[in-house]
């Protein structure tokens, strides 16, 4: 038998200082996306998601709280666990990288990495965003303030531990060049080429006066900087350092989705230092835009958060899932509007997808003969368009193709007439219909798990998906009890 294809895909690991909003949950449905269609393509998929608990947005948020750090990031990771499962995530491991299987995993990248010759001692003098977690120059700021936080940022100075990233640039150059799809969207990687050519300089990976984080093995006193750090949960995630087997089968990542506001960490820092520890550089790196909220980037330090659990005691949660990846194309800023969520409700789920179920059980349940007849609706399903736009992680696209059978599926119903039909005529539209429901049911499975689950149980079919299914056979289901997919969301 052969072995199955491995999909390991990946989101940013998260700061614990608030709970998880929306922009949070957006990258982590997408990797969810993402997982759930490699699952039912029959891959063999490693989601890893998780929390990053060793900054000092930890120390501080901690001690607005009146908590040790060690008791607020325990209580804080288990919030963001929860929460992610209370969002249907389907994640394989959560890691939290105050366990000892991540500092095990750190102590020997940084084995590797120093083994070859690329740590060095020395001091740093420059600004540096607590809230970014992050060391900018002064190009980065806009009016002397983060860009992102609006605030001024810190003026560091302090004798760090460096490593040598720009050892790396021409390496990591001429790989860019030779894999244009390592980092998408395109603007995103013309970006990076530019940053890697002209500001990328090597890089302090110890803090001299924070005391939260994992201790620096070269010097006492000293921990490792958190993006040093963070940025190895990809590969202790799936063992390094404490399961080479696993480590083998899954690294490396196939897709890693993150925010743009950490793209140099990702596409520069984060390459150099596997190609300085000899590790394979991830296959895709996708950056995706921010959420807005009034043109503002959606951020808990600007107080303008939309919280998901709030949103899904409103709304269905597949509503929500659908809204998220349909809205705006993948890779772009969208402002969210709970008015064109509750468009996309009443509009697409209510009277698509929801009156298409509704019809076509309805007449169904009243038919006594055999569904039966020739494949007339299966051109319009365009599965290799769709399966071309999730291996290009264009979900948003993948979506609206499967929106489009969907919408051509009512146009048959109507331009048909079907409610008039009857015996074989009335027979063969029902075999269509029902096929095509079939279908939907495997293909929304990704976005709309709860939605493709109740459309099945409507149908009478088993629980097991199969990409493979995707095509008009006998109907082989009976029709249950009708349920309501979606109702109308009213002003």
């Amino acid at each position: 038998m052969a072995s199955r294809k491995k999909f390991y895909v990946t989101t940013p690991i998260y700061y614990v200082n608030d709970k998880p909003h929306l922009g949070s949950f957006y990258t982590t449905l997408v990797a969810d996306v993402m997982a759930r269609w490699h699952r039912i393509k029959g891959d063999d998929v490693f989601f890893l998601t998780g929390t990053d608990e060793n900054s000092q947005k930890s120390v501080e948020a901690a001690k607005k709280a009146g908590k040790t750090v060690e008791s607020y990031v325990n209580e804080m990771a288990t919030i963001w666990k929860d929460t992610f499962k209370n969002l249907n995530i389907s994640f394989d491991e959560f890691i939290r990288t105050t366990e000892e299987r991540h500092k095990k995993g750190v102590y020997e990248f940084f084995k590797r990495v120093n083994k070859k010759g690329d740590i060095y001692k020395g001091k740093y003098v420059g600004y540096y965003c607590v809230r970014c977690e992050a060391f900018l120059t002064k190009t980065d700021l806009v009016e002397n303030k983060c860009p992102i936080h609006k605030v001024e940022p810190n003026i560091l100075e302090e004798e760090n531990y460096f490593f040598r990233a720009s050892r790396y640039k021409d390496e990591l150059l001429e790989y860019i060049e030779k894999n244009p799809k390592f980092i998408l969207p395109e603007k995103r990687r013309e970006e990076v080429i530019k940053y890697i050519k002209t500001a990328m300089n090597d890089i302090s990976i110890s803090r001299q006066t924070q005391e939260w984080g994992i201790e620096f093995p070269l010097e006492k006193g000293q921990v490792f900087y958190v993006w040093f750090d963070a940025l190895i949960n990809y590969l202790t995630g799936i063992g390094f350092g404490w399961d080479e087997e696993k480590f083998k089968r899954y690294w490396p990542a196939d897709l890693h989705l993150i925010g743009k506001d950490i793209t140099k960490f990702h596409c520069a820092i984060w390459p150099a230092m596997l190609l300085s520890a000899d590790l394979e550089l991830p296959k895709h790196i996708y950056i995706h835009g921010f959420w807005t909220v009034k043109g503002e980037k959606m951020s808990k330090s600007l107080g303008n958060v939309v919280d998901p659990i709030k949103l899904k005691e409103k709304y269905p949660l597949d509503a929500i899932r659908y809204f998220l990846v349909r809205q705006i194309p993948f890779g772009e800023d969208g402002d969210f509007d709970e008015e064109a969520l509750k468009e996309r409700i009443n509009g697409e789920l209510v009277n698509d997808l929801g009156n298409l179920v509704w019809r076509v059980l309805s007449l169904a349940e009243k038919f006594t003969g055999s569904f039966e007849g020739t494949p007339e609706l299966e051109k319009y399903l365009n599965l290799e368009k769709i399966e071309f736009h999730m291996e290009n992680f264009r979900v948003d696209l993948a979506l609206q193709e499967i929106w489009n059978f969907i919408r051509q599926c009512n146009k048959y119903i109507n331009e048909k007439e079907v409610w008039k039909l009857s015996g074989s005529e009335l027979g063969n539209a029902l075999y269509n219909l029902l096929e095509s429901l079939r279908v939907i049911s495997i293909l929304l499975y990704p976005f709309m798990p709860e939605t493709s689950e109740k459309i099945r149980k409507q149908l009478g079919l088993e629980k097991k998906l199969d990409l493979r299914d995707c095509v008009f056979k006998k109907f082989e289901g009976r029709i249950e009890k009708r349920e309501i997919l979606f109702k109308k969301i009213e002003n």
